[in-house]
């Protein structure tokens, strides 16, 4: 299975004011178990009793104060396709969702094509109300490759990565065509319009043949991206093909950048052995061979309050070998480099195998959600 960030409070604008003390000094508390696929974990600004996980079968559920409730938030089970990239994958609540109770989700219909959809909570805050606002549709071609993330930036425009249509290889060269969506970062603004307005800075605005929705392009499956809620900084995990996968960075920018699929997977030319132009691209701060696993989970930037050393720490993983890895970035360039697989462990004692998300609540701390059901949070060992 390859699989492809909701921006809530903005904590001072700090990389980690300590060294980070060994991975052995932490590990991984379970607080969830039982769910069924899940694939996004996330809490609107300031709520800092509950936790919504998104299942991929179709619902979305609330861990309230450590207790997952029975009555799903939002359930479009019905309404969602079941192929293995498919289903109900991102959720993200408007930053001013307090006052407007707005939030979006993305999903593969049942014909398998994208769909994100604005909701609204009910008079029930557990309970999203039935009615809704189509903002975005997008014709799947085929049933893999299909994104499916959601986060707001820090800009208050909404983000929507898509993967490049799905096959293998990309082989109608989507995610170079600056004619789809398909292979690209959006971003779009959600308040300007219906079904959504374009921002006058997005860097396609105004380029014959090329959508104005793009932030950037050249993206295979961005599976799992965040911002930084310090400073907006974008962090994307693109899935891989053959043999490369690769964590992508972009600083607070004015978008247009290329991050090389097809031409390249990783820092390397695709396919293997063919020489590229890499004029004009942006290349991964981080990239790892299929010897360490198969497909790359994108994750988040720690910006909690427990474990004040790990401010600014990225965290990322493989849903395949549970692999679970940590960078930090000064000037654009990365800094350190860390392994935790030997320290986050389930409660069984293995790997985060199956590893299909990670999560921020709403103070910041950091969560691995599994495909099998689990839920866990990092912390310090006591």
């Amino acid at each position: 299975m390859t699989l492809a960030a909701s921006c809530d409070e903005n904590p001072p604008n700090v990389n980690s004011p300590r060294p980070v003390p060994a991975p052995s000094s932490y590990q991984a508390v379970r607080v969830a178990q039982g769910l069924s696929d899940p694939v996004d974990l996330t809490s609107p600004s300031g709520d800092t009793s509950r936790i919504f996980i998104v299942e991929k079968t179709g619902t979305i559920r609330i861990l309230r104060n450590g207790a997952l409730l029975q009555r799903p938030f939002l359930d479009v089970s019905t309404q969602v396709s079941g192929g293995s990239e498919q289903g109900l994958l991102g959720l993200a609540f408007h930053p001013q969702y307090a006052s407007n109770g707005k939030f979006y989700v993305n999903f593969t219909d049942r014909s398998g094509d994208t769909r994100v959809f604005q909701y609204l909570v009910s008079s029930n805050p557990d309970s999203a109300d039935s009615s809704r606002r189509e903002i975005l549709f997008v014709d799947q071609p085929y049933p893999n490759h299909n994104g499916g993330g959601l986060a707001f930036g820090l800009d208050g425009y909404l983000y929507i990565g898509l993967g490049d249509g799905g096959s293998g290889g990309d082989p109608q060269g989507r995610a170079q065509n600056l004619g789809t969506l398909l292979g690209k970062m959006l971003r779009v603004d959600v308040d300007g319009g219906v079904p959504y307005a374009i921002p006058a800075d997005n860097p396609f605005v105004g380029v014959a043949s090329a959508r104005p929705e793009i932030w950037s392009y050249g993206l295979r499956n961005p599976w799992r991206y965040a911002f930084d809620r310090a400073n907006g900084d974008l962090y994307m995990g693109d899935v891989g093909q053959n043999s490369w996968e690769e964590i992508d960075y972009e600083p607070v920018s004015a978008g247009g950048r290329n991050y090389g699929w097809n031409r390249m997977e990783g820092r390397h030319c695709y396919p293997s052995g063919n020489t590229c132009d890499t004029v004009g691209l942006t290349m991964p701060v981080a990239e790892y061979s299929h010897s360490a696993g198969c497909s790359v989970t994108g994750g988040k930037v720690y910006r909690g309050g427990a474990m004040p050393e790990l401010q600014g720490t990225y965290f990322y993983g493989d849903y395949c070998t549970g692999v679970v890895r940590s960078l930090r970035i000064a000037n654009e360039r990365v800094v350190e480099e860390l392994d935790w697989t030997s320290a986050l462990r389930t409660q069984s004692g293995a790997a985060m195998a199956g590893l299909s998300a990670f999560g921020l609540d709403a103070s910041g701390e950091i969560y691995l959600v599994l495909l099998g059901g689990e839920v866990y949070r990092i912390s310090p060992k006591p």
